[in-house]
């Protein structure tokens, strides 16, 4: 099983090594070429608005929402959470999405989170994060904060977290995407 990694921006290496970690390989994204053989998709944080003009610049954009709109399998952090759950960008999850919800980079802060079906606590990375103020029945929201801010949810073949799971130790969230999301998909880019 190949999981492709959005290369264009963010903490690219930290996921690769997290997959692996899921004994699953890796391959870079860099151009529509890219996709092809791919068994899902990660798309790390950065700053969305730049992520969404590389997209569109590598010819990137439409393919990649293409494949979204498909049901193919994609994991969003951070800046991936914002670009699935924007209308106008690749509307992967029925979520309104608030960006850089918790302030500025001095607001950044660590968290330990309750996250469903996981039995201990996940430690929450979160850097000028994003959060959903609200989702789509379609949605299962998978964590939220103590003030009710949802910050990972599931749809369909879409998993997003508000947060960098990528920044711990801790692989519980990309096993998730692996065995969950990207095992259960007879999809393979093409």
């Amino acid at each position: 099983m190949v999981i492709g990694i959005l290369a264009l921006q963010g903490a690219v290496s930290e996921h690769v090594n997290m997959l692996k970690r899921c004994n699953v390989q890796t391959k870079l994204i860099n151009k529509p070429s890219d996709l092809h053989g791919i068994k899902g998709i990660v798309i790390p944080g950065g700053e969305s608005t730049t992520i969404h003009k590389l997209l569109v610049r590598e010819k990137l954009f439409e393919p990649l929402k293409k494949l979204v709109q498909h049901n193919f399998p994609v994991f969003g952090t951070c800046a991936g959470l914002v670009l699935l759950a924007q209308s106008d960008a690749l509307n992967g999850l029925d979520g309104e999405v608030k960006r850089n919800g918790f302030g500025r980079q001095r607001e950044s802060f660590e968290s330990l989170i309750e996250v469903a079906d996981f039995t201990k606590p996940f430690p929450g990375v979160f850097i000028r994060a994003p959060y959903l103020e609200k989702v789509g029945t379609d949605v299962k929201t998978l964590a939220t904060l103590a003030d009710g801010r949802i910050v990972a949810a599931k749809q369909n073949n879409v998993l997003v977290t508000a947060f960098h799971p990528e920044l711990t130790k801790d692989i519980r969230f990309h096993k998730l995407f692996v065995k969950q999301i990207v095992s259960n998909s007879n999809i393979v880019s093409k």
